[in-house]
Formats: structure tokens, sequence, C-alpha cells
């Protein structure tokens, strides 16, 4: 016991296992209630059992090692006696040969084999083996131990008889040995083995076999009720802490996965729960728009009526339709992938009020981002949330948007509708092929550029680090990326808001069922109206004008307003010129052009932003006019109340939901994550992902550099010594 303590100091609790069993010794009596320490070394008549948390060790007795046995099931033909090719154990630091030229699966798998051998019940076993003719002797001068001493190879023609002879305790699902033959290998794979033990594992887990994904759940409940996007990182850090031992990651997700279904409902009953959702909410809030797509179930090749799989789903809200009217004309698009039982994408329209508060206006459940998922998405949110003409959408790269919003009938189409960028995303394209935050840099500098001068400056800089780069740029429309040319549609955003919405609105939502996240939209949703319309209530109480986003604009240009020098040139037209006695910036032109009738001045904040600059500030100074005139309607403080002013209904129970008489709508099997192995990451991996470079590769078996688990040397040296 000591001794293991100060050879593995990484264990926190070693277990000190003994068990009293009946031998027979040298003599042929009986010795009953025989003591078999776990942690020492027995005699070689009676059996050692390796404990589930710690290695076997055995200082004491220079134990010959197990012998390797051979047999070529294809031709019958055997090598001497004691002379079998068995499988290494991988609890003993080798991983076992399988099918696939001895492929391994998850290292982090759950039901790995355990250390301590159990017979069908659950119980340790320690089994002497049968008595073998020529051995079984403990007067230390047998060669193998008795388990390997003599063996009748003849008589072993079937797997039960070589796991009697050998004593195997582990059995199948049938109840059979622990063996299993490989047809293409024509050997046998042992997969337990109940007699002493006398290889040392190279490392010890820190995991519990008792500690499975129920006993997790139940543990992480709270924080997962708490929040519900927690990631799996910190639940795993909590529950090691708390027990002592670390389990598995796959496990720590099962878990989750488990406490989300106990308290937001099951994974597979919320699909069923959809089609009453929407009757309910239609009848909580009339003018409502839900529509559900379903596909067919097919049985044996017939259509099954009873039942159908879940599509897709798109939905908003009256108060949202009603609150984009009064936001700034553009709409953000984008998705993001659902983190649960079953796979899926939350597509997201978002509008902007003129505070600069983020807005979710429509939603859509789909398989992923594709061409028909988009056009299903897209349409639905012309026809019912953004009809006005003139409207910008800015959106991603993403060819199935961009089929959708080309298609002749969609209604997307210029002038009805323009499309822009996002810069992030452009930016994250371009770093994929171009290495190096400085050329990123750059690019995003000169897409963020509202003057033709200033994107000239921040492009040479970029041909000069590499002409390919610009080459690069200007294969894309600079219309659709940067600030300078968009004609003022942007107000000034230059990306979707994706990230801020879902943090800021809608966190967590992607981890919870379907029927869960629908209603938790309604949620949100209204908590957000009452939140933002008592704020613009607020501010109309005190007097004020405009939002409190454009005041702040407005005294920072009105600071440097005062050190121009003002020249009217066409007092009808209210035409300008503004001289800077001092720089006011890196771009300074030093003379620009204003034009208060057309609302546009050189240095580009006018038209681009729609409000007054510092130039166009000192022009109205000097002809004593208000620059109230010259704001945008959408950031005065009675529209950005109006965004809010239609309240939510509080929802109906759903005991007086109506009733829904169609098909039994359940998921699509084909959208449900892997069951076995890690879970698949999602995440479209950008170059913010990536790994360092310099940072070695380790092995997944012994976990040292230089080599991978296929080449480690203990499977090499293991190997090697078997051929031998």
């Amino acid at each position: 016991m000591f001794l293991c303590r100060r050879q593995f100091p990484e264990v926190r609790t070693p277990e000190l296992l003994a068990k009293l069993v009946d031998v027979v010794s040298s003599s042929g009596g009986s010795n009953r209630n025989t003591t078999n320490v776990a942690t020492a070394a027995g005699s070689s008549s009676m059996a050692a059992v390796a404990s589930s948390s710690v290695p076997v060790y055995e200082p004491a007795a220079q134990l010959v090692a197990s012998p390797s046995f051979a047999v070529d099931l294809n031709d019958g033909v055997r090598d001497e006696v004691g002379s079998f090719d068995v499988l290494p154990n991988p609890l003993h630091g080798v991983p076992p040969v399988g099918v696939g030229d001895g492929e391994l699966g998850d290292p982090d798998e759950d039901d790995v084999e355990p250390e301590t051998i159990e017979d069908d019940s659950g119980d340790e076993v320690v089994a002497a083996g049968p008595a073998l003719a020529g051995g079984g002797s403990s007067s230390g001068t047998q060669q193998y131990p008795p388990y390997f001493s003599s063996l009748d190879l003849d008589a072993m023609t079937n797997e039960g008889a070589l796991g009697h002879a050998v004593g195997f305790g582990a059995r199948d699902a049938e109840g059979n040995a622990g063996l299993t033959e490989f047809q293409r290998k024509g050997i046998w794979e042992v997969k337990r083995y109940n007699g002493p033990h006398t290889c040392l594992a190279t490392s010890i887990s820190s995991d519990h076999r008792s500690l499975d994904h129920s006993v997790i759940s139940a543990f992480i409940m709270p924080m997962v009720r708490a929040d519900a996007s927690v990631s799996i990182k910190v639940l795993l850090n909590a529950t090691a802490a708390h027990f002592g031992f670390r389990p598995t990651y796959r496990r720590v997700w099962m878990a989750k996965q488990k406490a989300v279904g106990l308290i937001y409902g099951d994974w597979d009953e919320s699909y069923s729960e959809i089609p009453r959702w929407v009757l309910g909410v239609q009848l909580t809030m009339p003018g409502t728009v839900a529509v559900l797509r379903t596909s067919p179930v097919r049985v044996g090749g017939q259509v099954d009526e009873s039942q159908a799989y879940f599509h897709r789903l798109f939905w908003t809200f009256p108060p949202c339709i009603e609150a984009f009217r009064h936001c700034k004309p553009l709409v953000s698009i984008d998705g993001t992938h659902l983190y649960g039982k079953y796979e899926g994408t939350l597509l997201i329209a978002i509008a902007q009020d003129g505070n600069s508060n983020i807005l979710p206006v429509a939603f859509a459940l789909v398989e992923g981002e594709n061409a028909e998922s988009w056009t299903f998405f897209l349409s639905h949110l012309r026809q019912h949330v953004t009809p006005q003409p003139g409207l910008l959408v800015i959106s991603d790269r993403h060819n199935g948007i961009k089929s959708a919003l080309e298609a002749p009938d969609g209604g997307w189409l210029p002038p009805s509708a323009y499309r822009a960028f996002c810069i992030r995303h452009v930016a994250a394209n371009f770093a994929l092929t171009f290495k190096g935050k400085d050329a990123r840099r750059l690019l995003v500098n000169a897409a963020y550029a509202k003057t033709e001068v200033e994107f000239d400056y921040w492009f040479d800089i970029l041909r000069s680090e590499d002409p390919a780069m610009c080459e690069w740029a200007n294969r894309i429309d600079y219309s659709l990326w940067t600030q300078h040319r968009d004609e003022g549609r942007r107000f000034g955003h230059m990306t979707t808001n994706i990230s801020e919405c879902v943090n800021s609105i809608l966190k967590g939502v992607r981890n919870l069922p379907v029927a869960s996240l629908v209603k938790a939209t309604y949620g949100r949703l209204a908590e957000l109206f009452v939140r933002k319309g008592r704020e613009a209530e607020a501010q109309m109480g005190t007097g004020q004008q405009f939002s409190q986003h454009l005041v702040k604009c407005i005294e920072a240009n009105l600071k440097t307003a005062r050190c121009f020098t003002v020249t009217l040139y066409d007092r009808d037209n209210s035409e300008f010129t503004v001289a800077e006695t001092t720089p006011t910036g890196t771009f300074s032109l030093g003379t620009y052009r204003v034009s208060l009738a057309s609302r546009t001045c050189d240095c580009g904040y006018f038209q681009a932003l729609h409000f007054p600059c510092q130039h166009a500030l000192a022009c109205c100074a000097y002809a004593r006019v208000s620059w109230s005139s010259y704001v945008h309607s959408v950031y005065q403080i009675s529209s950005v109340f109006n965004v809010y002013r239609m309240g939510f209904t509080p929802p109906i129970p759903e005991g007086y939901w109506p009733p829904y008489d169609g098909p039994t709508v359940i998921p699509d099997p084909n959208r449900r994550r892997a069951r076995e192995g890690r879970p698949r990451s999602t995440r479209i991996r950008t170059n913010m992902d990536e790994a360092d470079p310099n940072r070695p590769k380790r092995c997944g078996l012994c976990r040292q550099p230089g080599h991978t688990r296929r080449r480690c040397p203990q499977v090499v040296g293991s190997s090697q010594t078997g051929r031998n």
C-alpha cells in the first residue's frame, strides 16, 4: 500500500481491497478464508485481484510474465505448448488490436474495460483456473503461472474450451467467455483475464466508474437550471472538485443533456409539442405568424399518416412586426447552431433601433444553412416582417443566402432591397488565405473608411504588404463591403450583430429542446420590450428629443466644431466650406465642402450616419439654424419609444391551448448527434481556432510527445514480444 502511494502520488485516495477466498494448498488440503490483498503479491497459487483505483504492484516476487499464446484458427496449426498470441489488455498500458489495423476509439469513452475483473453479477472474481495436468504446484519450480503451465491445445477447438482452460471470467452479451474471434486476423482477442497480472499500468485513471452521468446530472442540475449555456468544461471542473474524480468529457456532456431534459422537457417529446404551441401562441396573440413544415415518415415503403418528421419552423410575433417599422431600414441575418441532442440551425433576423439597441424580429428552425432553408426563411421574412422598399440586408457570404436573395420572385433584388457583407465574416475569409493579424487589420480599416482618401491610404499599405491581398479584395464589389461606397444604407453598421444578440437576449436558448426554445423567445422578447420601453418612456419624461446614443455623438462633435473657419457660398442651397485651423484627425483634408440641403460632407460622416458631423454643426452655428432638423427621424426618442410601445400578452396556460389532431411530429433520426465518442463540434472554425504550430503532438496512449498512438513504443514493443 505504501509503495503504491509513493509511486503514484497523483492518486488522492488509494484503496486497499482484501477478500477472503478458499484456495487449495500444495498439499491438497483446503485453506479456508485465506486473505488476498490487491496491492501486495501473493503466492503463485493464489490469484491477485486488481483494484479499480490503483494498479497491482508486486515488488516482492520475481514473477515471470504470462507467456503469449498464438493459435492460427484458419489452418489449425499450433506452436509449442505455452505459446498463444494473447492480445494485450488496454488497462495495462497497451491497447488491444482491433479490426481495421488496430485503430482505437475515443480514449474518453465511458464504456472502457475496468481494471477490476468482474463476473456477470458485478462481484469481483478470483479464478484459480481448472486443475491442469502437470502444473499447479506452488513450490516455485514451475516455469509459468499455473494458468498457462500446461494446456492441451488439441482439445481447445472452440471459444468455450479456450476460455475455460485459461480462466477468463468476462462474458459477452450472450453469456459467452470474454474472447472475440477476428476473422480477418485469424486470432483470438482476450478481453479479460482472471489470473494474476504481472504488468504495471503506465498511468492511473482519475475517473471512477461509479461516477456515471446520472450522478453527475443530479449534481449539476442547479447550475444548468441557472444557466443552460454553461460550458461542459465548467461542469467538468466543478464535478471533479466536488467528487475528487475527473470524469470524461463525454460523460459530463451526457449528464448535461439529461439535466436539460429533466428541467425543460424530453428532447424527443418536445417536437410533438410544437404544433400545439403554434395554436396556443396564435390564440394568445392574434397576428402571430408561425409556419411549420414537416416531411413524411416512411415505414416499409409506405407513408405513416400518424407521424411526420419535423423539417422547418418560421415564427414571429406582432410586437416584432410593429417594432421594425420604427427601426433603421436595415436587417441583419445569420444562423447559429443548436447545442442539443439533435442537430439544427437557428436563423435569426436582427434589427436596430435609434438608440443602438439590437432587436431580433424573426426566427426559424431549419436543418442547416443551405439554399432551400434560407429561401424558406427570407421569403417569410419579406412577406410578414420587412416589406419596406429600399431595405438593406447585412449577411455573410454564404452561397445559400446569395441564392435566396437573387431569386427573381423573392423580392430582395434592387431597388426593392440591397445587400451588404458583414466585415467580420469577410475578414475571416481573408485570413484563411493570408495569415497575419496586421494584414487583417488593414483590410478592416479600409472597410470602415468613410472617404475614398482614407480607403486608398489603407489599401496602399495593404498593397505594399502583398499585392495578392488587394487582388483578393478587388474580386468583391466595393459596395458590398466598404462603407464609403454603401451610399449611407448601413447607418454605420458593418457586422451582423448575431453574437451580441445571442449573448444578450437569447443566451442559453440554443442548449434547450426545440419546444422550450420557441417558448423562450416569447418570454425573452416580452422582458426586453418591457425593459427598453420603460427606458424610452423615462427619457421622454425628461423632455429629451433624441436618443442617448445620438446626444453623446453630437456632444463629441460639438467639442471640435469650434476650431473651424466657415465660409458661405450658396445661401439658398446652404452650401459651405469649412477650413480646419488645426487638424482634427489622421486623415484631415484641411477644407471640407458641406451641403446642409443634401446632408452631405466631404468627411463622409454626415451621409453615412445620417446626423450632422462636426463640420455640419459648425455650418449650422454659422447660419444660426438648429441642427436637429438634419437628424434622421429614427434617432428621435419618440421613434425609439414606438419600437417597444406594443407589448406582449401573458401566455395562455397550456391546458387551455386548442387541441391538435394532426400527425405526431417527431425528430428526424438522421439529425441526431453521434451516440459514441466525443460530441462532434458544430462550430465553423476560423483563424481564431488555429492551434499553436510550435506545440508538439502527444501520444493519446502514453501522453508523451514525439509519436502517435499507432507508433507508441508500448504497442510496438508488445507486438514484437508476441511475435518472438
